[in-house]
Parts: C-alpha cells; structure tokens; sequence
C-alpha cells in the first residue's frame, strides 16, 4: 500500500453498508451528501474515532482512566492513519467567566504583557505612581491624626496554602506577641493549627501605638521594623477611624509604588493581577463575572396598572393574599392612590413602594389587626421567593457599576502599555486590536530592558489574532462572553488556534466550518484550510457549503439516500470526475436540478420595530412584511440576531405566547403584532436529551401508536390499556433495561459497553407485551421502522398517517420512528420540530422564526425545506429566517440585508426589497448578499 494514502476496508459503523474507500493524505478532503447518509459517521465515528482510539492505547491503563473513554468503531481496518485531531461545532464554554481571549489563550499573553512591561495609573486621579521610601511612609504614617490608636502589621503571607508553623515559631522566637492570621488576631504564645489545604493571610504586630508627639520616634521604629520584616510592606488599621470620622481604617503603605496624591500604595503587578478569576485581579463587586444579577423591576411591575389592579405582579397573585393587604396598608397610610396607574405616581411615592419606610403600617388581615414595616417590593420579593430558581424568573443580568463589565479592579483596569489598558484592548473588535499591536509605535517608548522582554509576548499575540482576523472573526471582540460564540464561530476559532500551533502531519477533521459565515467570507475559510493542509496535513471537511466542494481536493459522496438508504460511496474522485457523476450531490452542483420557489408575493402588513439599541445596533427602526418568506441577511456579526432574536422574539413571545421570563430590550416599540396569533420559534437544539427521546415520541405519535394497540381484540382481552405499552413506566416494558433496550457495563479503564439487554433482546418490552401484535408487527417492530415504512404501514389510520406524512415532507423518511434523540443531527431536530407544526391544526396567522435552518442540509434537503416553509407562507403565515444560504436567500419574497460590515461596522439595514432588488442595486447599497445572489441569479438564468 502507497504511503500517501489512508485505506478504509469495511467500515460499518451506523449506516454505513461495508465501506471500502481509499483517501489521499495531506491533501483538502470534502465528505458531502444528504443529511443522515453517514458522512460524518465516516469522518468522525470512523476516522477520527480510531485515530483517537490508538493515541489512547500508547497510554498506561492507569492515564486511560482519567480520559474520555473511545470504544472501537465498527470497521475492519484502517491502513495509513495519522494521529487526529477534531474541530466540531459543540465547543462553546458555558461558563461565565470564559471569553473569547481566554479560550483563544491571547489572554494570558495580554496579562503576562501588562504585568512585564505595563504603567501602573492611580485609579482614582489618573496619575502615574512612583515608588514610596521608607522615610516618606514614616512621614505619612505621622501626618495620621493626633489620637489615632494604630495596629502597624507586617504582611507575611498573602492568600497561600500551608501550616506555616515554621514561620510561626521563628515570629515566637523573634519576640512577636501577636499576630493576625486569616482576619483574626491571636496570640503567638498559644498552639495555633493551620490546614496545609487551605489558603492563608498572615500579618504579624509589630506594634500598637496611639499617634501623639512624644511617640513620633517609637512608630518610626516600628515602621521601619514592618518594612524589614515583610520586604517593604506595611499595613495601619485605625482602631478608632469612625471616632475621628476617617473614611479608611486600613492602610496599605508599600515601598514598592504609591500615589501620594491620593495617599494610595499598589501592590507590585503580576499576571494574577490582571486574572478576573484570582482574588488579586477579580473585581469584588461582581467577583470577576463583569455582570450582576438584580432584580429587574419591569418583570415585578406593570406600570401601565393601578395598584388595585395589580401594578405589582409578584404580589397580586390569584388570592390577593397577605402581601397584597400589606401594600394597600402602606399605601392607605401614606396617601397613595392604589387606583390610578403606578406610572403616573410620583417619584417619591414609587420609590417608597419600592424600597419601604422606617413607620409601622396597621393593616387587616384574616380579622386581625397587623402592625409590621412595610419593607418594599424587593425585600419582599426576596422573602416571597426563597428558591433562587423562582427569583431567577424576575431578575435580569446589569452591568457591574464598578467596573463596567470589565471584570478586573479598578487598579488593573488602570495600567497602560502606550496609551491603551487593557479593557480597550478587549472592547476592540480583533481587527482593530490586530491593526494596533501592528503598528510599532505604541511600543518605541519602551527601554532596552522592556523591548526585550516584549517581543515575545508581542509576537504571539499579533500572530493569533492575525489568524482569528484570517478566518473571518474579525468583527468579534476578545472580550465577548464566550456564551454567546455560535458552534460555527467557535469552530473557527479553533482552526485558527491550530494553525497557530504548526503540527505538521496531522488529520484534522471539521463538520460544517461554513456554518454562520456569509458567502463573502467562505473564500477566506477555505484560505485557511488550505494553509493548514500546506503545514502537511490531512484535512477533512464534512461540508454542503458548493464553494467549499469546488475548492477541494478530493470529494467523497456519501449516499444516495439517507439513514438505511444511505451509507455507501456513490462517487469518490475530483471534481472534474464529480461533473459526469450520477449523484445527487452533482447534479444541484452542476445546475442539472435547481432550487427554485419564486412566488415574490405582495407586502400589505408589516411588523415595525423602533428604537433598537443593543450590542452594535444603535437607534435603528425596522419594518418586517407579514404573510411573506422573509430573509435576514448580512456579513456574520452585522446584527441578524440581535434584531431577530434578542428583540423581536422576546417581545413576540411575551404579548402572544404569555411568556414568563423574557429579556426584553429598554426602549423597543413594536407595531403590528396584532395581525400575529403566535410566535414559534425553531432552532435545532436537541428534541431530547435521554436515550428515552425519539421522534414518535416528540411528534406525539407514540400516544396514537400505544392507544392503537390498546384497541386490539389481544389487549382488550387481556385488559391492557395504553399504559401497557409505555417503555417509561412499569408494566409493559423490560424491568432488567427499565425499557432502554440496552444495558450499560462499566469497563474501569476500557471504554463502557452499551450491551443489548439480554432479557427482551433490545425489543424494550416484556415477553407479554410482545404477544399483542397489530397487522402481524410488535409495538417493537412498529418503533424499529423508518418513517417511510410507518407511512405505509399505518395508511389505514389517518391521526398516524398524517403525522408519518409531515416527516417525509420534511425529508426525514428515513429515520425510524424509535430512534435515540442524542443520536439527531441539529438539522434533522429541527426538522423534527417542523414537521410537529405542519402536523398542527393552522390558525394562518403564526409568525415561524428560524435561525439559519439549512445548517447541516444538503442541496436536496434545502430544496424540500424550501418548499415547506413556502407551504407555511400559503397558508397566511410569516416565515422569518437569518440566512447566508443563497439557494434560500435568492426564494425570498423580501430580504433585509444589515451590514455593511461586522461588530461595530454594522448593526445598519443597508438594503431591503426582493431578491431582483438586492441584485440590481448592490453596487449603491454596498450590499454583499446583492453582489452574489446577482451572480446566483444570472446562473438561475442560464
């Protein structure tokens, strides 16, 4: 076998039908064909998976057991395999304190910089600080007023682990009396026990003093004793600061750097000063989260109300109970009309109701007579909801007030390399950050010393940012929560960190790297793969996006069909070779089948959203047609789901879906909401997250399916009712699997086994539940078909048929009714999801929004969600979708293009009209999406 190539015999993992296929190495591999065909069962469970499997045998048993477990795929052998590394979409953090500088790692270097070469500022007038001698803290510590009684304590050790009970012992030895430790004083002389695993903060007495004339030469003594003592450090605590109406009463005074403007010492910089999760950088506020929960009183009051009338949700309740007859108490007491609206109260009368009084309010209450403080509406909130879970529905996260979303102190934020800190430096979009470390001047006014130290640090981060620039992510900031990266974004972000790391030989295998990229950045995607293939890599690209196959090197086509209809190699060469192949894949490739569903219907009713001010959209109005296929478009980053998602959704699903908890957006006005019965969004989340989740049961057919089974002579016979054949409760299904099928063995070290149940043989049910059949077939025969079977099968019985009907419209005939939900793909979930409204009785007057529903679709698939979403149209609905797809785009009745750029370049609606529109006037508007679906239509054309 040649060296230059990975051979793949009798891969059967899945779906996939014995597949042999040889791949050559370092070149740029496009696996494609129809959703659920097995591509990525090839690429990832095949591939990947046993590249992963052998890096893990070369480890000991003993590391083995400390990793994610990979069980061997189904397939009998794989020559040529080089070590694998994948790039998925599920790599988004969920965690609050990571960002975009962290999990790109630019983050450390920005603190290591700062920390090396950085100025430190006074926070508080903005002055660069110098150092203090011991001569000038003596001098400060003697300007303290007369009387002041002083604790003069040497810092020994600062939040660090260890028993420490050397050191102690040296302080006894050495005279100390006292000493502060963890915020305690303690005497030295006593046994103190320290635990090794906990951190401490020991400060030893050197003396306490009250500040008066004829002690002047003791404290200066004691000062420079400190000083020696902790290397330079010395902290005052007044005793009596309240007495002597002192703002501070505790000092830092350090030799180290001081503003003796504003009598104020900084500890020296390290890289934890700078860390948002170390206490020495975190700000204490909000403990480095830049964001704090608070309750949100538009979610506790209605101020369109009157009192009496429930202004105040959270206590007007179906009973109109205690807290109630409490609050029109107070306000009986203090003059508050309860009948007119909480929004024409004045100021002083809300912020009572809000915040209480110091006055006893009597009030009535089951007959009796209450005397109580009226504490206010947010202490009695906190009271009414003692689980946080249910105070969670009415808080909303607000910026911290201390360090404005920047999640450092005051101190860090005010350090500067050149004239920027470093929460400039995160708020930029990566363009412009990459654009500033480029240019050298920031850095001419660093010494020798500092240059040299610098330009390893400044080497490594203009390079990463160079690459998140290259692939497209220039628009995002470093200092975006990590929490709202999209898989696509996040997929990127990882491509662009592998470049940066230089592997050589190695097979990187992505899903969908297109996802959430607008047609104008795709070129500069495959640029990057390209360079990773250049390094003498093996790239593997499970892809639909048609640039991205022309570009490749070698196309694989998984198909025909999908699920047991798919699973073989129906074409495998370039693309040149692809153009004569009977596929699917080719023949949408090639223009031989076209996408094509121009209805360009009329705009008659319009939705209007005014005053949108969120993330980079400032003061922007829109107007969005009713009863028409509409296309939110533009570059990544331009605003789509801000407008889309973060706006208009909450405030739909709040006036017609009566949705508790939203997050609306201040200031927002919406028009036309009243032509719209409902709100439904569909985004491809999973339908499950247990192997108990399958379509039938999602779609709701699992119910018509037991309760046909129930009707049967057998069952009614043996007095079974539908409950009998539930595989989640007792009766009906297996006791030994609990109705999974399969049972679970734990192998230590070895990858665990799902083995199939040995008692009802991966059939969920008991023996005697099995014996009611319906036209020959098991209820477990029945959830083992695919959609198309069921289809026929059930043709008879028009609630099930119906349903069957929905999913093969959708294109997922061939999933089975059965099928574990975990095992889904995001497009065939939401699909699912799709299929569940066509299958609804339709009011025609639903407002769907999508979010980018061709992710994962295949030109053919694309082609029936076309249709379905024109069906939904016909019957008087809205369909509103974001998309970059342009076979989806170009079959809008109407488009709204934002841009022009990304992040602080966008957040404007640059064009709006239909596809022809876009197209015509692209080069006015400078309208990226009319640039190429002008060039999408003259192929139409043709």
């Amino acid at each position: 076998m040649k060296k230059d190539v990975i051979k793949i015999t009798g891969a059967k993992e899945n779906n996939l039908k014995n597949i042999n296929l040889t791949i050559p190495k370092n070149e740029l591999i496009v696996m494609t064909g129809l959703s659920g065909s097995g591509k990525s069962t090839l690429a990832f469970d095949t591939l990947y998976a046993e590249g992963q499997r052998r890096y893990m045998e070369s480890l000991s048993s003993y590391a083995r057991q400390f990793l994610d477990r990979v069980g061997k795929p189904d397939v009998d052998k794989i020559d040529g395999l080089t070590p694998a590394i994948a790039i998925d979409q599920k790599t988004t953090s969920k965690n609050p304190r990571s960002t975009v500088g962290t999990i790109t790692e630019i983050y450390d270097y920005f603190r290591l910089l700062f920390a090396r070469v950085g100025v430190q500022h006074c926070h508080k007038c903005g002055k660069e600080i110098s150092q203090m001698s011991a001569s000038d803290i003596i001098g400060e510590v003697a300007k303290l007023p007369e009387g002041a009684k002083l604790v003069l304590l040497a810092p020994l050790v600062r939040e660090k682990k260890g028993s420490y009970s050397d050191l102690l012992e040296s302080l006894v030895h050495k005279g100390y009396v006292r000493a502060q430790i963890d915020g305690v004083m303690v005497r030295l002389d006593e046994e103190i026990e320290l635990s090794k695993t906990k951190k401490h903060t020991i400060k030893v007495v050197i003396d306490r003093v009250v500040v008066k004339p004829e002690n002047k030469e003791r404290i200066a003594s004691a000062v420079e004793k400190a000083l020696k003592q902790s290397y330079g450090e010395l902290e005052v605590e007044i005793l009596n600061a309240k007495e002597l109406d002192l703002k501070n009463d505790h000092i830092h005074y350090s030799e180290h750097n001081a503003c003796f403007d504003c009598k104020i010492s900084f500890d020296p910089l390290e890289p934890l000063s700078f860390s948002f999760n170390s206490p020495k950088g975190a700000c204490s506020e909000c403990d480095g989260l830049g964001l704090r929960y608070a309750l949100d009183h538009d979610k506790i009051i209605d101020s369109d109300l009157s009192i009496e009338k429930g202004a105040i949700k959270i206590v007007y309740g179906f009973n109109k109970g205690y807290y109630f007859t409490f609050l029109k108490g107070f306000c009986e007491a203090n003059d508050i009309d309860i009948t007119i609206a909480y929004s024409e109260l004045p100021t002083h009368q809300q912020k009572a109701i809000l915040h209480g009084s110091i006055d006893e309010v009597e009030f009535l209450w089951k007959k009796h007579t209450v005397k109580r403080i009226f504490p206010g509406i947010i202490r009695i909130a906190y009271d009414m909801f003692k689980d946080e879970k249910d105070l969670a529905d009415y808080m909303s996260e607000k910026v911290c007030n201390v360090c404005g979303s920047h999640r450092l102190k005051q101190e860090s934020l005010a350090v500067r390399v050149g004239d920027m800190g470093i929460a400039n430096l995160l708020d930029m979009p990566i363009s412009k950050t990459y654009e500033w470390f480029e240019n050298k001047e920031h850095f001419n006014h660093f010494d020798k010393q500092q240059e040299m130290i610098s330009i390893p640090i400044l080497n490594e981060i203009r390079e990463r940012l160079f690459f998140l620039h290259d692939v497209g992510l220039g628009y995002i900031t470093l200092g975006r929560d990590a929490r709202t990266i999209s898989g696509g974004e996040a997929q990127r972000i990882r491509i662009a960190s592998q470049i940066g790391s230089g592997l050589t030989g190695v097979m990187y295998v992505l899903d969908e790297p297109s996802i959430g990229l607008h047609e104008r950045d795709t070129l500069k995607l495959i640029r990057t793969l390209r360079s990773l293939q250049e390094k003498g890599n093996t790239v593997i690209v499970v892809e639909h996006d048609k640039e991205t196959i022309e570009n490749a090197d070698f196309i694989v086509d998984i198909g025909e069909g999908a699920g047991k209809f798919g699973g073989n190699v129906v074409f495998s060469g370039t693309l040149d070779k692809l153009k004569n192949a009977k596929t699917t894949t080719a023949d949408y490739l090639f223009g031989r089948k076209k996408i094509e569903y121009f209805y360009r219907r009329k705009q008659d009713k319009w939705i209007e959203i005014k005053n949108v001010t969120l993330n980079n959209i400032n003061n922007l109005s829109a107007k969005i047609p009713l009863n028409n296929f509409v296309c939110i478009t533009g570059v990544s980053g331009s605003g789509k789901s801000s407008l889309m998602l973060q706006t208009l959704l909450p405030t739909a699903r709040e006036l017609l879906n009566h949705a508790r908890k939203v997050n609306k957006v201040a200031g927002v006005e919406i028009k036309g909401l009243e032509n719209v019965d409902k709100v439904i969004y569909l985004d491809q989340s999973p339908i499950g997250r247990t192997p108990r989740s399958n379509p039938a049961t999602y779609t709701g057919v699992m119910d018509e399916i037991r309760n046909m089974f129930a009707s049967t002579k057998e069952s009614q016979i043996r007095g079974y009712t539908s409950s009998r054949f539930s595989f989640n409760v007792k009766g009906g299904r297996c006791e030994k699997c609990q109705g999974e099928g399969e049972n679970k063995i734990e192998m230590h070290f070895l990858p665990d086994i799902m083995v199939k149940c040995d008692a009802c043989e991966g059939k969920r049910y008991n023996q005697q539940t099995l014996e009611v059949l319906y036209k020959g077939k098991t209820i477990s025969d029945v959830l083992n078909m695919s959609v198309e079977e069921a289809y026929d099968f059930f043709k008879a019985i028009p609630k099930i048929h119906q349903k069957m009907q929905t999913l093969v419209d959708v294109g997922l005939g061939y999933i089975t009714l059965g099928q574990n939900a975990v095992t889904l793909s995001g497009g065939e979930a939401q699909r699912i999801k799709l299929s569940k409204e066509l299958s609804r009785k339709d009011t025609g007057k639903t407002l769907y929004i999508l979010d980018e529903p061709t992710t994962g679709l295949h030109f053919a698939d694309v082609d029936r969600l076309t249709k379905v979403l024109h069906h939904f149209v016909e019957l008087g609905n809205s369909v509103l979708i974001i998309e970059h797809n342009l076979d989806m785009i170009k079959n809008a009745d109407y488009i709204i293009d934002m841009g022009p750029e990304g992040g602080s370049g966008g957040g404007l609606i640059i064009a709006e009209g239909s596809p022809e529109e876009l197209a015509e006037n692209y080069e006015k508007t400078l309208s990226y999406t009319g640039k190429y679906i002008k060039k999408e239509l003259s192929l139409h054309k043709k």
